[in-house]
């Protein structure tokens, strides 16, 4: 159907969704009429509907432009809000019908399933975190098919990544830095462990819960460095290099078959990022990053603030050391290495650096406590619905017994949502952090928050969850190992030159 342009087509269009039930929709327009009036427009009958817990944003957004189809995922798995999106597809909190939790579902895009390296990663994504049962890693509940739609559902974390934690509220407090660092080693020796290495380590995989609990995140170019059945690595990852350039250990540049050494690279790079606001590479092109991995030091922390302990530093430079044998050579090792400064608890992250959820969630979460606050922030970001393009989902070509329903009608998530659908209900506006130039942004996934555009719809959760692609590809490794060479040749002539 078209998109609602009343308020009476509206309440039809719900109510064909099965969202509400009958009688709890009647009992909220009867006490709206008796209490406060019955809103005259639908931006009006929406803030209504949330405000009393009955709708969810993202289900608010879908039924205002005339989708009332397709909220349930193989019969189960109602879609609550949208809460990321990355290379790999979109992250849905969903509620889980029958056991009556809330879950985060990852669906993989249709025109994924094109290239047959995306299917196999996102099985052994699944397989990965199966594997793991660890308080400092996301664990996964299942992997199903519904259709030609293929889905991960894991624990949803109630909380923030350490991304966009420091894109929105800046430098972190030192002691904290390292009790975050410390959980996420521990994290990492689990892992290592079980012979895992994680390849791609950073802030915005890091997720922070409102206990203050740092749990890992995106296990989708994990490998099994013992198993001989995982022939992932040799089929498709030396064809190109895999993980995020602003944290790539330098030997992971030259070859996708690294230990958990430069998982604690990656992680001295998160360090770094959480002490300075800034990746150790923050400019240059995607080769430039990873030649600069391999030949230089990233502007000392000291350049940037004053107040970090020294014995902090040296753990800092031990993390980012060029050679992997100069490193800690376990995670259990760096977290001991801070143990001086984790020991004393930490109180959990304030709540303005969590997430807004709307009250229909807290519900589900049963933070009745919260609802009532969650309230005036939904009524503050009302005019967020209006004028809305597009939706965060996509579409699907037949209902459950063959039959051609309109494309118009249901909610679509079986392709790719955009980065600019993923929005936040908070107020601060944060600038992007990109790869330069524009063009290879998309190689290498970054956070977006950009909570003041008009065409945002206040969502669930601001965070972003995303898979990065590959930032590169043979030849270009060829290329960056070329460029190190004579960059190095250069510097070794200029000393020799010096020295004379």
């Amino acid at each position: 159907m078209p998109a609602p342009a009343t308020v009476t087509e509206f309440l039809d269009c719900t109510r064909k969704s099965g969202l509400v039930p009958e009688d709890r929709l009647n009992a909220e327009l009867d006490r709206l009429r008796l209490e406060e009036g019955t809103p005259q427009t639908i931006d009006g009958m929406t803030t209504a509907l949330l405000k009393a817990g009955l709708l969810t944003r993202f289900q608010s957004k879908q039924l205002k432009l005339g989708r009332y189809k397709r909220f349930m995922v193989a019969g189960k798995y109602k879609l609550l809000e949208l809460i990321g999106v990355g290379g790999m597809g979109a992250v849905y909190l969903c509620e889980h019908v029958f056991m009556k939790r809330v879950v985060a579902v990852k669906v993989l895009p249709l025109e994924k399933l094109s290239d047959p390296s995306n299917l196999e990663r996102f099985y052994r994504e699944a397989r990965a975190v199966a594997a793991l049962d660890h308080p400092n890693i996301v664990r996964a509940h299942d992997i199903d098919k519904a259709d030609n739609l293929h889905f991960l559902v894991m624990e949803y974390v109630d909380g923030a990544s350490v991304q966009e934690i420091v894109v929105r509220f800046g430098q972190v407090d030192p002691i904290r830095a390292a009790h975050y660092v410390a959980q996420s080693a521990v994290g990492l020796h689990h892992a290592n462990e079980l012979s895992m290495v994680h390849r791609d380590i950073k802030p915005g995989n890091l997720l922070l819960d409102r206990s203050g609990v740092v749990k890992i995140l995106d296990m989708g170019l994990a490998r099994f460095f013992n198993d001989k059945n995982d022939n992932l690595t040799a089929k498709y990852d030396d064809k190109c290099v895999l993980g995020t350039a602003d944290y790539l250990a330098p030997e992971q540049a030259l070859s996708n078959v690294v230990d958990i050494r430069a998982d604690i690279y990656a992680l001295g790079g998160t360090f770094y990022f959480m002490l300075t606001g800034q990746s150790p590479v923050p400019e240059g092109t995607i080769a430039q990053k990873l030649v600069f991995h391999q030949t230089s030091q990233p502007k000392p922390v000291t350049e940037f603030r004053s107040d970090v302990p020294a014995g902090i530093l040296e753990v800092l430079d031990k993390m980012l050391a060029k050679n992997p044998n100069d490193r800690y050579q376990t995670p259990m090792e760096v977290a001991e290495a801070l143990a001086p400064w984790t020991e004393d608890e930490l109180p959990p992250p304030p709540d303005h650096e969590m997430p807004d959820l709307c009250p229909a969630v807290l519900a589900l979460m049963g933070h009745a406590d919260r609802i009532r606050a969650s309230t005036m922030a939904t009524r503050a970001v009302a005019a967020g619905y209006r004028n809305l393009g597009g939706g965060s989902s996509s579409r699907y070509s037949t209902t459950g017994n063959g039959t051609s329903v309109s494309n118009s009608q249901q909610v679509r998530i079986d392709e790719p949502a955009g980065e600019a659908q993923v929005p936040t209900g908070r107020k601060v506006k944060t600038t992007p952090i990109r790869t330069s130039p524009l063009r290879e942004t998309k190689e290498s996934v970054e956070l977006i928050v950009n909570p003041d555009d008009a065409q945002l719809i206040a969502d669930s959760s601001p965070r972003m969850e995303a898979t990065p692609r590959a930032v590169g590809s043979a030849n270009g490794r060829l290329a960056v190992v070329a460029l190190g060479f004579a960059l190095f040749a250069t510097l070794v002539a200029i000393a020799v030159a010096l020295s004379r």
